[in-house]
């Protein structure tokens, strides 16, 4: 079965809780805090593996996640890191934001890999809060939360070569006879229902992927027949080779089927429809096909037209040499040209770490800043609580409630932790 689209939940790790601990040790007096950090909760990491052709495995899973880092203990024992989750995908994988739209990564290359979300940094220990002024801090942290996504997978095949063409024009009888892929093949449309790959090899050693891309029809850019079946994994060949019966077998005009074909590729992706193509004028050994061949070139006289026989099996090496020799004149190109760099940058900027609403009666802060330092404060102990204010306070948050109009007393509210305010 072809996969080539999925949608999934990742989930990274949270990191490890640190600990609070102090040493307390026969004949060992002021042994002071010895609570050790929490561990790196583990990542989710997408990874090509050359052999896998279709995204099947993962058809099953609706959540991925990875495990928590493991909880700092005391006698400055520092817990350990998570192992991170390795997800193999077939080359010409593309990973895709589902909340913002956004590309995240485009796999092309073997063993390339992508951090699609980062496991959470362990909480530190007691002991790291330590300083000259407070030496024996009776409060750590719990660990920073992983990051969490609504992501799509999609799988464009990775192919030199894309043969389209109406149904049953030959494509399928083509690759068989080139390479050594053996597409299904019958008297009836829609034979082929996914993408079939084959390696093509000449006589002078040079050699390319082909691609059998399922058959189009009119409408095929809004979804008719197999339309965007196909068309998806058309964007990554360089070369469209159109496959057209020119005996016109099944009472069809070539030239029509052409148009066709032409006016849903350029209402689908003008990129595509700009992307080199040959012409492969097929089944040149039905009577009537001379004359359809002459009426085509007469109107697409700037093409290039290559007429061969698959049946016959002639004009396959004139077919493959034009198509190397255009290959080689071709570079190759990145689908997706303007993704960013796949490493976080971070940037200064004015704006506020928090928004501040108003529900009723009560204030609700929000913001990822805010809302993590919350999800990593222990309220059970006095000392965390006393430091997560004063956390508040140096970020704005006292101003910004005073200057919106709070007054003392008021109920404050963060994720689902209601407080009163106390300016």
């Amino acid at each position: 079965m072809f996969v080539d689209e999925i949608k999934l939940k990742v989930e990274a790790g949270n990191g490890g809780d640190g600990c609070t601990s102090f040493r307390r040790e026969k004949f060992v007096p002021m042994g002071g805090p010895d609570g050790g950090n929490g561990g790196r909760g583990a990542s989710i990491i997408f990874k090509v593996d050359a052999n896998l052709k279709t995204l099947i495995d993962l058809s099953y899973k609706k959540i991925i996640k990875g495990d928590k880092g493991i909880n700092g203990k005391g006698s400055n024992k520092y817990g350990a890191n998570a192992n991170d989750v390795i997800i193999k995908v077939p080359a010409g994988t593309t990973i895709i934001d589902l909340d913002s739209n956004e590309v995240l990564a485009d796999l092309t290359n073997d063993l390339e890999e992508y951090v699609v979300v980062h496991g959470g940094r362990g909480g530190r220990g007691n002991k790291a809060f330590a300083t000259h002024d407070n030496p024996a801090p009776k409060f750590s942290e719990k660990g920073e939360p992983g990051e969490e996504k609504f992501i799509k997978l999609e799988l464009k095949v990775l192919a030199d070569v894309g043969l389209i063409g109406m149904p049953s024009v030959g494509k399928s009888t083509l690759l068989s006879q080139i390479s050594a892929s053996k597409p299904k093949i019958a008297a009836y449309h829609f034979t082929t229902l996914s993408p079939n790959l084959g390696l093509v090899r000449l006589k002078d050693y040079r050699s390319f992927v082909m691609a059998d891309l399922p058959g189009l029809i009119e409408g095929a850019s809004k979804g008719v027949g197999l339309g965007i079946e196909f068309l998806k994994h058309a964007k990554r060949t360089r070369i469209l080779a159109h496959v057209i019966d020119m005996g016109a077998t099944e009472g069809r005009d070539p030239i029509k089927d052409y148009e066709i074909i032409r006016q849903e590729i350029e209402k689908y992706d003008p990129n595509l429809a700009n992307k080199m193509e040959v012409i492969i004028a097929n089944k040149m050994d039905v009577p009537e096909s001379q004359n359809n061949l002459k009426k085509f070139q007469k109107k697409y006289i700037q093409n290039i037209i290559i007429p061969i026989s698959s049946l016959n099996n002639t004009g396959i090496d004139t077919l493959l040499s034009t198509l190397a020799d255009l290959l080689d004149k071709i570079p190759k190109e990145n689908l997706y040209q303007n993704l960013e760099s796949k490493e976080k940058i971070y940037k200064y900027t004015d704006e506020m770490p928090f928004q501040i609403t108003k529900d009723g009666d009560t204030w609700v802060i929000s913001g990822e800043k805010v809302e993590k330092l919350f999800k990593m404060t222990r309220f059970e102990e006095d000392e965390a609580v006393l430091r997560f204010s004063r956390k508040l306070k140096g970020m704005g948050v006292d101003d910004e409630l005073i200057r919106l109009g709070a007054k003392e007393g008021d109920t404050i509210q963060i994720l689902d932790y209601v407080f009163e305010f106390k300016s």
